[in-house]
């Protein structure tokens, strides 16, 4: 249903092209950082489908980077025919600044323009060393977390809400709430620009005892460096957001 959601979208977007009479089409697709392999996945299954559709050829091309270092790309310029970034914020962020999409843009394409979900984990190094079972876990002296930088990535933000809102769903209030997020961030040695150099971070140079990921991208360091190395920790709260493209 998701891929059929997505294919659907994607040839909405090149019936908007100009496509004159080319026989094969260049798109870009504007997109966050954890996305590029199921993009290079999705965007042969999407050539496929619409070659046996149009008889014509589509060559996606791609842009990766935090969410937020991404919409302002688009807004100063880079000339995307798709973006499919972390927050609706961003894409509105490109409406209103850039005038590039309509303001209702949410509203034109299946499922609010946010066809698949996922959620933020914990990845910590084998046998859990230092005992991360929690997000109180995550505050405790010593413990050194790794994320990106709000400001740029889109999937710290929503590790941001996650931190907050696990706070609010246990009883207590915004003031708890921003004490608790104030203290984890003094547990950040470094932020980088977007989910996938925060990975690189933890899991290659070997900085930091957790990483707030995404539930994909985790599962994608398990594949590419070892479950022997690593291991997905789920929280007993965290946050489902909805990723749109446009």
């Amino acid at each position: 249903m998701i891929l059929k959601s997505l294919l659907a979208s994607l040839a909405a977007t090149l019936s908007l092209a100009s496509l004159a009479s080319a026989e094969t089409v260049t798109l870009l697709n504007v997109s966050y950082d954890p996305t590029r392999e199921f993009y290079q996945e999705f965007n042969a299954a999407f050539a496929k489908h619409y070659k046996g559709e149009t008889g014509k050829d589509v060559n996606v091309k791609q842009s990766h980077g935090g969410s937020g270092k991404q919409a302002r790309a688009v807004i100063d310029g880079l000339d995307a025919d798709v973006v499919t970034l972390g927050l609706a914020y961003d894409i509105d962020a490109i409406a209103a600044k850039a005038g590039l999409l309509s303001k209702d843009w949410a509203n034109k394409l299946p499922d609010n323009s946010a066809p698949y979900t996922s959620t933020i984990v914990f990845l910590v190094r084998k046998g859990n060393p230092k005992g991360i079972k929690d997000w109180d876990d995550l505050i405790k002296p010593g413990v050194k977390v790794i994320v990106p930088n709000p400001k740029t990535s889109g999937g710290a933000r929503w590790a941001y809400l996650a931190a907050w809102g696990q706070v609010l769903a246990r009883g207590g209030d915004d003031a708890k709430a921003r004490a608790y997020v104030a203290d984890l961030y003094k547990h950040v040695p470094v932020l980088d620009s977007g989910a996938r150099g925060s990975t690189t971070t933890f899991a290659q140079r070997r900085v930091g005892d957790v990483l707030l990921s995404w539930e994909n991208e985790a599962y994608l360091a398990l594949k590419e460096f070892g479950a022997d190395k690593f291991e997905i920790v789920n929280p007993s709260v965290s946050i489902s957001p909805s990723r749109p493209w446009r």
